[in-house]
């Protein structure tokens, strides 16, 4: 059974706000600072790769490649979001540029579904004979796949440490690691054409380099979605809340409950709180940081912003939309 959440001493939340502010500065200056750098290694051995692709014809090296420009392209955008969630809020934008690290995610995941998919239908042509199956320089094939895991796991050092803190970050982590894994399969390909001449492996790697893809891209887009459309955090069980909201002294009902993400860390809740009509000003203050305190430490996934329109009992509203759930 839920316990109503009783605040006891009068702990100061007021400071709460400038200091989360000031943390999501730095860490987005670091961001900033760590994405620079993968940006640049990736452009490098990207163009390296392209000019690979042209030399070798090999797909899985192609496959490679297109999964690199994703990689920049998701990276360019991911600077770019960083330095813009740094921005302050103002009156066109109350959360600033917080939600841009979802569509970012979003967007990148998109690109790279789009990947995928073209290069699982090139590896089922060449593997089936519609298209020639050719590798013209198989040694450059495995010289390029080699700069090209090198470069990866340089990357992939360099953004583990902040790789968990947003989506926008685990984006990033994510292109790069999956790409890791298509210069694997570049590798394991160019050592199965060099020794076996078997040149059927190159459009193999490219289809499971693919396979490999699609998941992943499915799974964060389903994530940016979620965010997007509003759902109820995860983790976060609305009935609990609603309980516990119920049960502080003073409370008659709650109705109108939403909860949301704006980004990676910012979460949201809004409510409409009946109250005894009785209750003075002061009593309903105290009802109202009693709650507030509630869900920033009672639940696992803290809410830190936090809208609650306080009604008398007996107060009806007017024009109420149906759209809203209620106890």
């Amino acid at each position: 059974m839920h316990i109503a959440c009783i605040v006891e001493g009068t702990k100061d939340w007021s400071g709460m706000d400038s200091a989360s502010e000031q943390t999501i500065e730095q860490q987005s200056r670091a961001h900033q600072r760590t994405l620079t750098l993968t940006l640049g290694l990736t452009f490098t051995v990207f163009i390296a790769e392209l000019v690979g692709v042209v030399l070798t014809g090999s797909l899985a090296l192609l496959v490679d490649v297109g999964h690199m420009l994703t990689d920049v392209s998701v990276l360019i955008a991911s600077t770019i979001t960083a330095a813009l969630m740094r921005r302050r809020p103002t009156e066109s934008r109350t959360w600033g540029w917080a939600r841009l690290e979802v569509i970012t995610a979003a967007a990148g995941s998109t690109i790279l579904l789009l990947v995928g998919i073209y290069a699982l239908i090139e590896a089922v042509l060449r593997l089936t004979g519609v298209e020639e199956a050719q590798v013209r320089d198989t040694q450059l094939m495995l010289l390029f796949g080699l700069i090209g895991l090198l470069a990866n796991v340089g990357s992939l050092v360099i953004l583990r440490s902040s790789h968990n803190d947003n989506l926008n970050m685990r984006t990033a982590f994510l292109e790069v690691m999956n790409d890791a894994l298509g210069s694997v399969g570049v590798i394991a390909a160019a050592l199965v054409v060099l020794y076996t001449g078997w040149a059927d492996a190159d459009a193999l790697a490219g289809g499971v380099i693919a396979l490999l893809m699609i998941p992943r891209a499915l799974r964060l887009i389903s994530k940016s979605l979620k965010v997007l459309l509003e759902e109820t955090p995860h983790g976060l069980d609305l009935k609990a809340v609603r309980n516990h909201l119920d049960r502080v002294p003073g409370v008659v009902a709650v109705h109108d409950l939403h909860a949301s993400t704006v980004a990676t860390g910012m979460t949201q809740l809004s409510a409409h709180i009946v109250v005894n009509s009785n209750l003075s000003d002061t009593q309903r203050a105290e009802i109202l940081r009693s709650m507030q305190v509630c869900l920033r430490t009672h639940f696992p996934v803290s809410i830190d912003h936090t809208t609650f329109q306080i009604e008398p009992e007996g107060y009806e509203q007017r024009y109420e939309s149906t759209l809203h759930i209620h106890a």
